[in-house]
């Protein structure tokens, strides 16, 4: 019994580190645009403003880290209690070095890509930053101000004459939050897509469908590479403008679909037949 409770702490302070970091996220949006009227500014007012920028982006480190740590506890507890339910079928399938390899391994690759897509990742052969912009190369600074909710503080970082980065908040958070899904969501659909060849009767359509769903910030490129007409681009460019929309929906399908997947691996009996392999 003393185990069972050490368990179940264990499991609530797991979700307790995820709600404080998604609370601290909503908290720093929510106070650091009341510091964006330009009206109020004066030097000594930008001078604050720049440190409680560089306090915005720690805290917002920090969130992610709970929440990071939180997910990874809540995971193993759900893999090591071994129940029935649907969180329970996610964890275990995706608990094992295969499966942690493809999460990573996509994590990474569909950032970069949503870096690119969302400009955050800034390549122009064609132009010069020092030359363009008077950058000092390599150099960093944050814009305190000002913009709408989740556009401010921004980071401009060169790296090279060509290559930069633009952190805008509200990117960054939806970066980590999708390219958090999309790997989820590979990982099991690898996994379900692996069982269906065992002949677990899971359908190889349905196993796949995770890896096709999983690219919010595909819609332009896949348009402007395919159409290549005139109006094509046109369409893409709506649709690069489109993007936070896009993103947005895909994020409740990128959320839902784990848990159909775990529903075509349950047994009547709410169990799943998976072995658990380190």
């Amino acid at each position: 019994m003393r185990r069972l409770e050490s368990g179940e702490d264990k499991k609530s302070r797991g979700r307790e580190l995820i709600i404080l970091g998604l609370v601290m996220i909503g908290f720093m949006f929510v106070m650091y645009s009341r510091y964006q009227d330009p009206e109020t500014l004066t030097p000594d007012a930008i001078e604050s403003i720049h440190r409680i920028a560089y306090g915005f982006y720690i805290v917002l480190i920090a969130a992610f880290g709970a929440i990071g740590f939180g997910l990874y506890r809540y995971h193993g507890e759900k893999v090591r209690a071994a129940k029935k339910d649907l969180f329970t079928i996610i964890a275990v399938i995706t608990w094992n070095k295969k499966s942690r390899k493809i999460a990573v391994s996509t994590f990474i690759g569909y950032g970069i890509f949503f870096s690119l897509a969302s400009g955050t990742l800034v390549y122009q052969p064609e132009i010069s930053f020092s030359e363009h912009y008077g950058a000092e190369i390599p150099s960093g600074f944050v814009a305190p101000c000002c913009g709408d909710l989740g556009y401010m503080p921004q980071v401009i970082i060169y790296l090279t004459d060509s290559v930069g980065l633009n952190i805008i908040p509200i990117n960054f958070v939806l970066q980590i939050t999708v390219s958090y899904l999309v790997a989820l969501n590979a990982a099991i659909a690898v996994s379900a897509y692996n069982i269906s060849k065992k002949g677990r009767g899971f359908s190889t359509i349905g196993a796949i469908t995770g890896l096709f769903i999983a690219c919010p910030t595909c819609a332009g490129t896949f348009f402007s590479i395919f159409v290549g007409t005139a109006s094509g681009i046109g369409l893409s460019v709506f649709l690069t403008q489109m993007q936070t929309f896009f993103i947005a929906i895909s994020i409740p399908v990128l959320l839902v679909t784990p848990f159909l997947m775990a529903k075509k691996l349950q047994n009547s009996d709410g169990s799943c037949d998976i072995t658990l392999t380190k």
